[in-house]
């Protein structure tokens, strides 16, 4: 039996303690000759050499086993400035070089958002960051979009509108996109690839102007109007990403690319599941996201951790831009995005493998429906397909959704009552979709994730007009085809009549 007077901890060990190895007895693990300057993981320690050839291959590899882009293919680079982004950017600057072993074969543009009217920045200093984004950019060679996070005022409703996705292409259709590019740049002559893109290099930009005050000021209320930073993060992630899907379809770009990395994609994992996302796990973490039809997203960065992204950086002197966030100096606490990072960044200091483990559970995420559900509405703003049960109440979407005929207010039904319906010489019903509560009418075509975050904002009419129109527009529709489904007659109707003539 264990008594109290026992002494359970081992006795020190007398003596020095045995001599660490120094770096110059270490090699690295990969070549066993370098002598090694990064430590990735315990024990996995790389010299400057071996350490580059394996974030190249990770890069190369994360695009080559999808065959997702093909040769030819014009691809924006979404670029914040960041870390990751610049990294992603500077390994497509090299693998188009004349250096490179195997040269990629699409064609990049590169596309920044400037947030600083979001992020509370003062127009000088907004004018200082746009400049040192103009002059890294420049350095690059590609084309480049610089766009104003204002310019979400003066969308129109057809970026919220999934346009048809291209069929996906074969092993063999790729392989004949192969010879017919290789044909081409045979063709062009050695330098083709080089002639192709200082071509469109040398397009013409159509860089919209500053964003007008008055749109300056309309930002700067909704964010202000937002109650917590968890609604503010998700409302700028989705702004954002509205206005690159915009640039690269007047730009005529069929794939974006982004720099989530791996330890980002776990955190950005961890926060869905919190903010009720559960079910678009697999296109909000995953290589490609094919939600938006013509225009796919590509995260070929999700290989690499921060560590190994920030090593890479320094070493090879990657440039890079730093603009202050939504949450800059803000406390752990202020929002989920901020508590998921902490969280997710303590236990790996403690435990190595807990990016990686949450990382790799991410992969074996399916996109499919569930069973028996086919492809119905999307929401307005992530543009994911609604894969939901409206009607079962016992659910949290269902009991919102039982809730939203009652958020009509006393001003809008005072409203209603004194003026005659819209639709009245066009043969609508009452109580047509005018009629209709703004606030309801956006808040039932949203995902319970979206519907969630949309409650830490007072007015929905302080949104942009394109998410607004759109809103209407679907009411409309879905309005129009019950009345028309009213006056059609079902299977079972149409036999009993045929049964009594």
């Amino acid at each position: 039996m264990c008594e109290m007077s026992e002494e359970y901890r081992e006795s020190a060990p007398k003596g020095p303690p045995p001599p660490r190895l120094g770096t110059g007895d270490q090699k690295c693990v990969k070549c066993k000759e370098g002598l090694p300057v990064v430590v990735i993981r315990a024990g996995d320690a790389f010299c400057r050499d071996c350490f580059k050839a394996l974030y190249v291959h990770k890069f190369r590899a994360m695009l080559g086993k999808s065959r997702l882009i093909f040769p030819g293919e014009k691809v924006l680079l979404a670029w914040s400035g960041g870390p990751s982004s610049s990294s992603m950017v500077w390994q497509v600057l090299e693998g188009l070089s004349r250096d490179s072993a195997k040269r990629l074969r699409f064609v990049p543009g590169v596309v920044y958002i400037d947030e600083g009217a979001a992020c509370g920045q003062s127009p000088e200093d907004r004018a200082r960051t746009l400049a040192e984004v103009k002059l890294a950019l420049q350095t690059t060679g590609f084309p480049w979009h610089a766009v104003a996070l204002e310019e979400v005022f003066s969308l129109p409703p057809s970026a919220l509108r999934c346009s048809a996705q291209e069929a996906a292409g074969t092993e063999g259709a790729y392989k004949a996109a192969v010879d017919s590019f290789l044909q081409q740049q045979h063709a062009l002559g050695t330098n083709g690839v080089e002639r192709q893109s200082q071509h469109c290099a040398q397009d013409p930009q159509s860089p919209t102007g500053p964003p007008t005050t008055a749109q300056t000021q309309a930002l700067s209320r909704l964010f202000d109007s937002v109650k917590t930073l968890t609604a503010k993060e998700e409302l700028l992630q989705t702004l954002r990403t509205h206005l690159i899907l915009h640039v690269a379809r007047n730009h005529g770009y069929s794939k974006v690319m982004t720099g989530d990395s791996c330890t980002r994609l776990a955190v950005k994992l961890m926060t869905s599941l919190a903010l009720g996302r559960g079910a678009f796990l697999a296109w909000d973490t995953g290589f490609s996201d094919e939600r938006h039809g013509d225009v796919v997203v590509v995260r070929p960065m999700r290989e690499h951790t921060l560590k190994e992204v920030a090593f890479y950086n320094r070493l090879f002197a990657v440039p890079s831009v730093c603009t202050p966030a939504l949450d800059t100096k803000a406390p752990e606490k202020a929002s989920i995005h901020r508590l998921m990072e902490a969280f997710i960044l303590r236990l790996q200091a403690q435990f190595p493998s807990t990016v990686s483990t949450v990382y790799r559970t991410s992969e074996k995420l399916v996109k499919a429906p569930r069973a028996g559900c086919a492809a119905g509405p999307r929401c307005l703003l992530c543009m994911c397909t609604l894969d939901v049960d409206t009607a079962d109440s016992a659910t949290a979407f269902g009991a919102q959704t039982s809730h939203l005929p009652q958020m009509q207010t006393p001003v809008t039904q005072a409203r209603g009552a004194a003026g005659p319906c819209c639709c009245a010489g066009m043969g609508g019903a009452p109580g047509c979709c005018k009629r209709e509560e703004p606030r309801a009418q956006v808040m039932e075509q949203l995902c319970y994730g979206c519907r969630v975050n949309m409650k830490d904002l007072p007015s929905l009419e302080l949104l942009p007009p394109y998410i607004l129109s759109e809103a209407q527009l679907r009411s409309q529709r879905a309005t129009a085809e019950q009345e028309i489904r009213e006056y059609l007659l079902g299977d079972s109707e149409d036999e009993a009549g045929t049964g009594e003539s």
